[in-house]
């Protein structure tokens, strides 16, 4: 757990660089969920990399349109996606406008609001599954396409921020094959995780089922 994270909103330039230097870079940041209820911070302990038209395994590969436009900037924003028909899940738009690289939250620890958590993952059996996951983390978060475009950069009265937090030492941080991905793009080891975090969700191959980000 950490007791006092640095709660100053990332930059806009943090977000603009490069999707495989952001991407690890954001293990250990704070992101926040303003709800009416109060609010949810989350130390992100997993994600993993999409870069765009360059990727096969990216949403945003064969072009833009209406589901994935968020994803070709600005920088700093959020993109949602709805998969397999009931689940949400979250991703922080990167790189240059037009160039459509994002990170997928994959996992995190709730390290306040943990209660506001537990309502929305009744089924999970202790806290350090509350947002293990992709689908959980948005759930626990209470995240949906309302949400898609929001920008997480501001400091003003917004629902999703990410803020400094504590970045992870270059030393405890591991990467691997992306979870789901198929064909040429699943062969990337494009998924960073914090080493021997409990939160991080497990791997699993690629299923006819699954489409990433």
């Amino acid at each position: 757990m950490i007791a006092t994270p640095d709660r100053t909103p990332l930059p806009r330039e943090f977000f603009d660089r490069p999707v495989l230097e952001v991407a690890p870079d954001l293990l250990g940041r704070i992101l926040v969920r303003t709800t009416p209820d109060g609010p949810i911070a989350l130390r992100l302990t997993e994600v993993e990399a999409y870069d765009g038209q360059n990727d096969p395994g990216s949403h945003a590969y064969r072009g833009r349109t209406a589901r994935n436009g968020v994803m070709f900037g600005p920088p700093g924003h959020v993109y949602v996606y709805f998969t397999y028909g009931m689940w949400f899940c979250m991703n922080l738009v990167c790189g240059p406008d037009g160039m459509a690289s994002a990170v997928l939250l994959r996992a995190g620890e709730v390290v306040e609001g943990a209660e506001l958590a537990r309502k929305r993952r009744l089924s999970a059996r202790n806290d350090k599954e509350l947002a293990k996951g992709p689908a959980r983390l948005a759930t626990a978060l209470g995240v949906d396409r309302s949400l898609d475009g929001t920008d997480a950069c501001t400091s003003a009265d917004t629902p999703l921020r990410v803020l400094t937090g504590a970045p992870v030492p270059a030393d405890q941080v591991r990467n691997g094959p992306r979870t789901g991905v198929s064909g040429d793009g699943g062969v990337h080891p494009w998924r960073f995780w914090i080493a021997n975090d409990p939160t991080v969700s497990p791997y699993r191959a690629h299923t006819p089922r699954r489409r990433s980000s």
